[in-house]
Protein backbone atom coordinates (compact mmCIF):
# COMPACT_ATOMS: atom_id res chain seq x y z
CA UNK A 1 0.00 0.00 0.00
CA UNK A 2 1.39 3.38 -1.09
CA UNK A 3 1.86 5.95 1.56
CA UNK A 4 -0.60 8.32 -0.34
CA UNK A 5 -3.37 5.55 -0.40
CA UNK A 6 -2.93 4.93 2.88
CA UNK A 7 -3.22 8.23 3.56
CA UNK A 8 -6.96 8.54 2.02
CA UNK A 9 -7.56 4.98 4.07
CA UNK A 10 -6.65 6.99 7.24
CA UNK A 11 -8.58 10.45 6.38
CA UNK A 12 -11.71 8.15 5.53
CA UNK A 13 -11.48 6.14 8.51
CA UNK A 14 -11.60 9.63 10.55
CA UNK A 15 -14.41 10.46 8.97
CA UNK A 16 -16.20 7.24 9.94
CA UNK A 17 -15.37 7.75 13.62
CA UNK A 18 -16.02 11.25 13.72
CA UNK A 19 -19.58 10.18 12.77
CA UNK A 20 -19.43 11.96 9.31
CA UNK A 21 -20.34 8.72 7.80
CA UNK A 22 -22.80 6.63 9.99
CA UNK A 23 -22.75 2.39 10.00
CA UNK A 24 -24.90 1.50 6.83
CA UNK A 25 -24.31 4.54 5.12
CA UNK A 26 -22.97 4.95 2.04
CA UNK A 27 -20.28 6.72 1.07
CA UNK A 28 -18.66 8.28 -2.22
CA UNK A 29 -17.90 6.23 -5.22
CA UNK A 30 -14.47 6.15 -6.00
CA UNK A 31 -15.05 8.58 -9.05
CA UNK A 32 -16.86 11.43 -6.41
CA UNK A 33 -13.82 10.99 -4.01
CA UNK A 34 -11.10 11.10 -6.95
CA UNK A 35 -12.36 14.36 -7.36
CA UNK A 36 -13.06 15.47 -3.88
CA UNK A 37 -8.93 14.07 -3.40
CA UNK A 38 -7.49 15.38 -6.24
CA UNK A 39 -5.62 11.79 -6.48
CA UNK A 40 -6.25 9.06 -8.99
CA UNK A 41 -8.72 5.95 -8.73
CA UNK A 42 -6.24 3.53 -8.49
CA UNK A 43 -5.33 5.16 -5.31
CA UNK A 44 -8.96 5.65 -3.65
CA UNK A 45 -9.64 2.27 -5.18
CA UNK A 46 -6.33 0.85 -3.27
CA UNK A 47 -7.65 2.91 0.10
CA UNK A 48 -11.16 1.29 0.03
CA UNK A 49 -9.63 -2.03 -0.08
CA UNK A 50 -7.76 -1.77 2.50
CA UNK A 51 -10.78 -0.37 4.84
CA UNK A 52 -12.68 -3.07 3.64
CA UNK A 53 -9.77 -5.20 4.73
CA UNK A 54 -10.26 -3.89 8.13
CA UNK A 55 -14.10 -4.37 7.82
CA UNK A 56 -14.49 -0.50 8.19
CA UNK A 57 -16.66 -0.81 4.97
CA UNK A 58 -18.65 -3.49 3.12
CA UNK A 59 -18.72 -2.97 -1.09
CA UNK A 60 -21.95 -4.57 -2.19
CA UNK A 61 -21.77 -5.23 -5.84
CA UNK A 62 -23.89 -2.96 -8.37
CA UNK A 63 -24.30 -0.24 -5.46
CA UNK A 64 -21.09 1.06 -3.72
CA UNK A 65 -19.30 1.18 -0.70
CA UNK A 66 -21.37 1.24 2.56
CA UNK A 67 -20.29 1.84 6.39
CA UNK A 68 -20.17 -1.61 8.32
CA UNK A 69 -21.73 -2.04 11.89
CA UNK A 70 -18.79 -2.25 13.53
CA UNK A 71 -20.84 -2.48 17.22
CA UNK A 72 -22.81 -5.67 18.11
CA UNK A 73 -26.17 -5.16 17.82
CA UNK A 74 -27.32 -7.57 21.45
CA UNK A 75 -26.02 -8.08 24.92
CA UNK A 76 -24.03 -11.18 24.21
CA UNK A 77 -22.17 -11.29 27.77
CA UNK A 78 -24.62 -13.95 28.75
CA UNK A 79 -23.12 -14.22 32.69
CA UNK A 80 -24.27 -10.11 33.01
CA UNK A 81 -27.70 -10.46 31.47
CA UNK A 82 -27.92 -14.01 33.97
CA UNK A 83 -26.56 -12.26 37.03
CA UNK A 84 -29.09 -9.21 36.26
CA UNK A 85 -32.52 -11.05 35.78
CA UNK A 86 -31.24 -13.32 39.15
CA UNK A 87 -30.03 -10.88 41.46
CA UNK A 88 -31.56 -7.81 42.60
CA UNK A 89 -29.00 -5.96 43.33
CA UNK A 90 -27.40 -5.81 39.87
CA UNK A 91 -30.32 -3.63 38.35
CA UNK A 92 -28.76 -0.83 40.80
CA UNK A 93 -25.34 -1.65 40.02
CA UNK A 94 -26.23 -1.54 36.55
CA UNK A 95 -27.81 2.04 37.15
CA UNK A 96 -24.69 3.24 38.67
CA UNK A 97 -22.44 2.56 35.64
CA UNK A 98 -25.34 4.15 33.34
CA UNK A 99 -25.22 7.31 35.63
CA UNK A 100 -21.74 7.72 34.75
CA UNK A 101 -20.90 6.68 31.22
CA UNK A 102 -24.66 8.89 29.93
CA UNK A 103 -23.22 11.83 31.86
CA UNK A 104 -20.60 11.64 29.78
CA UNK A 105 -22.20 10.40 26.46
CA UNK A 106 -24.23 13.74 26.95
CA UNK A 107 -21.56 15.89 28.12
CA UNK A 108 -19.78 15.32 24.81
CA UNK A 109 -22.53 14.85 22.38
CA UNK A 110 -23.64 18.72 23.43
CA UNK A 111 -19.79 19.33 22.20
CA UNK A 112 -19.72 17.14 19.10
CA UNK A 113 -23.13 16.71 17.67
CA UNK A 114 -23.65 17.45 14.09
CA UNK A 115 -27.03 18.58 12.63
CA UNK A 116 -27.39 15.36 11.17
CA UNK A 117 -27.21 14.03 14.67
CA UNK A 118 -29.45 16.83 16.41
CA UNK A 119 -32.12 15.60 14.02
CA UNK A 120 -31.84 12.69 15.01
CA UNK A 121 -31.75 13.30 18.71
CA UNK A 122 -34.63 15.77 17.74
CA UNK A 123 -36.70 12.87 16.47
CA UNK A 124 -35.99 10.40 19.00
CA UNK A 125 -37.31 12.97 21.41
CA UNK A 126 -40.56 13.90 20.02
CA UNK A 127 -40.99 10.10 19.56
CA UNK A 128 -40.78 9.57 23.17
CA UNK A 129 -43.11 12.51 24.14
CA UNK A 130 -45.68 11.43 21.94
CA UNK A 131 -45.62 7.72 23.27
CA UNK A 132 -47.91 6.51 25.77
CA UNK A 133 -45.93 6.69 29.12
CA UNK A 134 -46.42 2.66 30.11
CA UNK A 135 -45.45 1.49 27.01
CA UNK A 136 -42.56 3.46 25.85
CA UNK A 137 -39.66 1.37 26.92
CA UNK A 138 -37.85 1.17 23.71
CA UNK A 139 -38.38 5.10 22.99
CA UNK A 140 -36.74 5.89 25.68
CA UNK A 141 -34.13 3.71 25.21
CA UNK A 142 -33.62 4.92 21.60
CA UNK A 143 -33.52 8.76 22.82
CA UNK A 144 -30.31 7.89 25.40
CA UNK A 145 -28.91 5.61 22.47
CA UNK A 146 -28.75 8.73 20.11
CA UNK A 147 -27.25 11.37 22.87
CA UNK A 148 -24.89 8.15 22.94
CA UNK A 149 -23.88 8.03 18.84
CA UNK A 150 -23.59 11.67 19.30
CA UNK A 151 -21.02 11.62 21.66
CA UNK A 152 -18.53 10.22 18.43
CA UNK A 153 -16.81 8.18 21.25
CA UNK A 154 -16.61 4.88 19.53
CA UNK A 155 -15.78 2.90 22.52
CA UNK A 156 -17.65 4.94 25.00
CA UNK A 157 -20.92 3.83 22.05
CA UNK A 158 -19.26 0.22 21.93
CA UNK A 159 -19.45 -0.32 25.65
CA UNK A 160 -23.19 1.06 25.83
CA UNK A 161 -24.16 -0.71 22.84
CA UNK A 162 -22.96 -3.91 24.81
CA UNK A 163 -24.98 -3.35 27.77
CA UNK A 164 -27.97 -2.59 25.65
CA UNK A 165 -30.09 -5.78 26.53
CA UNK A 166 -29.48 -4.72 30.32
CA UNK A 167 -29.95 -0.82 29.63
CA UNK A 168 -33.51 -1.77 28.29
CA UNK A 169 -33.98 -4.21 30.83
CA UNK A 170 -33.72 -1.08 32.91
CA UNK A 171 -35.68 1.23 31.42
CA UNK A 172 -38.58 -0.87 31.29
CA UNK A 173 -38.17 -1.28 35.09
CA UNK A 174 -38.33 2.48 35.19
CA UNK A 175 -41.27 2.39 32.82
CA UNK A 176 -43.25 -0.01 34.75
CA UNK A 177 -42.81 1.54 38.13
CA UNK A 178 -42.78 5.07 37.78
CA UNK A 179 -44.47 5.98 34.67
CA UNK A 180 -47.98 6.07 36.42
CA UNK A 181 -47.01 7.36 39.34
CA UNK A 182 -47.24 11.42 38.56
CA UNK A 183 -44.56 12.73 40.99
CA UNK A 184 -41.83 10.74 39.52
CA UNK A 185 -42.98 10.69 35.95
CA UNK A 186 -43.31 14.64 35.68
CA UNK A 187 -39.50 14.53 37.33
CA UNK A 188 -38.30 12.13 34.50
CA UNK A 189 -40.00 13.81 31.37
CA UNK A 190 -38.29 17.36 33.19
CA UNK A 191 -34.60 16.04 33.58
CA UNK A 192 -35.35 14.29 29.34
CA UNK A 193 -35.89 17.89 28.17
CA UNK A 194 -32.98 19.23 29.92
CA UNK A 195 -31.05 16.80 28.63
CA UNK A 196 -32.33 17.07 25.13
CA UNK A 197 -32.28 20.88 25.31
CA UNK A 198 -28.47 21.07 26.73
CA UNK A 199 -27.54 18.64 24.01
CA UNK A 200 -29.32 20.91 21.45
CA UNK A 201 -27.69 24.26 23.11
CA UNK A 202 -24.16 22.83 23.38
CA UNK A 203 -24.30 23.08 26.80
CA UNK A 204 -21.52 20.02 27.96
CA UNK A 205 -21.58 21.25 31.48
CA UNK A 206 -25.97 20.76 31.71
CA UNK A 207 -26.24 18.39 29.63
CA UNK A 208 -24.12 16.21 31.63
CA UNK A 209 -25.61 17.79 35.21
CA UNK A 210 -28.86 16.76 33.79
CA UNK A 211 -27.89 13.38 32.36
CA UNK A 212 -25.89 12.03 36.05
CA UNK A 213 -29.33 13.83 37.98
CA UNK A 214 -31.90 11.83 35.76
CA UNK A 215 -30.44 8.02 36.19
CA UNK A 216 -29.86 9.03 39.42
CA UNK A 217 -33.56 9.94 40.56
CA UNK A 218 -34.46 6.68 38.51
CA UNK A 219 -32.05 4.67 41.06
CA UNK A 220 -33.40 5.81 43.78
CA UNK A 221 -36.54 6.16 43.15
CA UNK A 222 -37.18 2.59 42.36
CA UNK A 223 -35.10 1.90 45.77
CA UNK A 224 -37.79 3.95 47.20
CA UNK A 225 -40.25 2.13 45.76
CA UNK A 226 -39.12 -1.44 46.51
CA UNK A 227 -38.23 -0.04 50.33
CA UNK A 228 -41.81 0.77 50.82
CA UNK A 229 -43.72 -1.54 48.80
CA UNK A 230 -41.58 -4.50 49.30
CA UNK A 231 -40.61 -5.03 45.70
CA UNK A 232 -40.86 -3.52 42.43
CA UNK A 233 -41.50 -5.05 38.81
CA UNK A 234 -38.03 -6.11 37.05
CA UNK A 235 -39.40 -8.23 34.21
CA UNK A 236 -40.22 -6.36 30.96
CA UNK A 237 -44.12 -6.30 30.55
CA UNK A 238 -44.77 -4.03 27.47
CA UNK A 239 -44.35 -4.34 23.84
CA UNK A 240 -41.93 -2.27 22.03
Amino acid sequence: MTPISQGIAHRLEQLILEGNYQPGQKIPSERQLTERLGVSRSLVREALKALQGRGMIETRHGQGSFVANMLPDADNNRVLTRLFQEHERTLYDLLEVREQMEGQAAALAAERATQQDHYRITQAFQAMEGADALSNAHLDHAFHAAIAEASHNPVLIHVLNSLKGMTLQSVHASVNNLSHRQHFKQKIDRYHRQIYHAVLGRQPQWARKAATAHVRHVQESLREIEKNEDGIIREATTKP
